[in-house]
């Protein structure tokens, strides 16, 4: 009696749990579908029921986003930006995260608190502040050259996103490579190999994981932040990444009421991130699982 009153007890449990997990894909997959279908869809369309299927493939509005709405210029700033941003974040987290992890020196303990308390700044709260000190920087440069260089620059953009995700960066990998027995390094080192050589050849392809991990969440984060953009490329007429062109293009077509070339922007900023993570998902499971699982 008891075992059934358990094992009903676990189906009611296990039936809630795969009920809140379908509401919860619906209330996902809804939305992303909608968009994606109404990127296809022809103007007129969309003043009949806004929920009907498409009534053919209509890619002129990719194109007029592509072209017309800057989004292709938008999405090569943005591809440029997120790339610079992970190559600048990885050669500085890298190191830092294994050093940190790995080995006994003084100070070692105040970088690590203060690369922790780095993870109770909100990034938005400071924004004024970078965007006041580079406003300084380019009066500076203005003096002395005639042009400033800090500002409308998509290459600092990248530094400020590289700079700021460092906090998490570093916690996440050293955090890893704490969980890495001694043992591999030691072996390399009665090898012969350096410590630079261990670092590259031996600790990176076991971190591999949690490495993938650690780009794809920053790759979303970069891909998708807006603030930042927005303050720091405040040229009406300068370079823009996606999501602040996207919002350019959402305030333009309030007017032009021109929907399908909205949505298939909208569609352009959300492709590169899905098919990155169906690339990437594998690996991003075990950077998740396996620091747990180390002992």
């Amino acid at each position: 009696m008891e075992q059934t009153k358990k094992l009903s007890g676990e189906t009611l449990y296990k039936a809630f749990i795969y009920l809140a997990l379908i509401l919860l894909a619906v209330t996902i997959i809804i939305p992303v579908a909608w968009v994606f279908m109404a990127s296809i869809k022809q103007n007129s369309e969309f003043y009949g029921n806004p929920w009907a299927l498409p009534a053919g493939v209509y890619l002129q509005n990719f194109a007029d986003a592509w072209s017309k709405a800057r989004m292709g210029e938008f999405m090569l700033n943005s591809v440029i930006v997120t790339a610079l941003a992970l190559l600048i974040l990885l050669v500085v987290a890298l190191p830092a995260s294994y050093t940190l992890s790995r080995f006994e020196f003084k100070g070692r303990r105040f970088l690590n608190a203060l690369f922790m308390g780095g993870l109770f700044i909100n990034v938005n709260y400071i924004v004024v502040p970078i965007f006041l000190m580079l406003v300084d920087g380019d009066k500076f440069l203005k003096g002395i050259i005639g042009n400033g260089f800090f500002l409308n620059n998509i290459f600092v953009l990248a530094l400020v996103y590289a700079a700021t995700a460092l906090p998490f960066t570093i916690y996440l990998l050293s955090s890893y490579f704490a969980t890495l027995p001694h043992d591999f390094e030691e072996a390399a080192y009665i090898d012969g190999a350096g410590y630079f050589a261990t670092m590259v050849r031996i600790i990176f392809p076991m971190a591999q994981p949690s490495i993938v991990t650690v780009i794809l969440f920053n790759f979303l984060s970069f891909w998708n932040e807006y603030i930042i953009a927005m303050t720091l490329l405040s040229d009406p007429n300068g370079a823009k990444t996606l999501p602040v062109g996207l919002m350019q293009l959402t305030q333009a077509q309030q007017a032009a009421t021109q929907y399908g070339q909205l949505y298939a922007g909208l569609v352009l900023v959300m492709l590169p991130t899905l098919i990155l993570y169906i690339c990437v998902q594998k690996k991003l499971t075990q950077g998740m699982t396996l620091g747990g699982l180390k002992g």
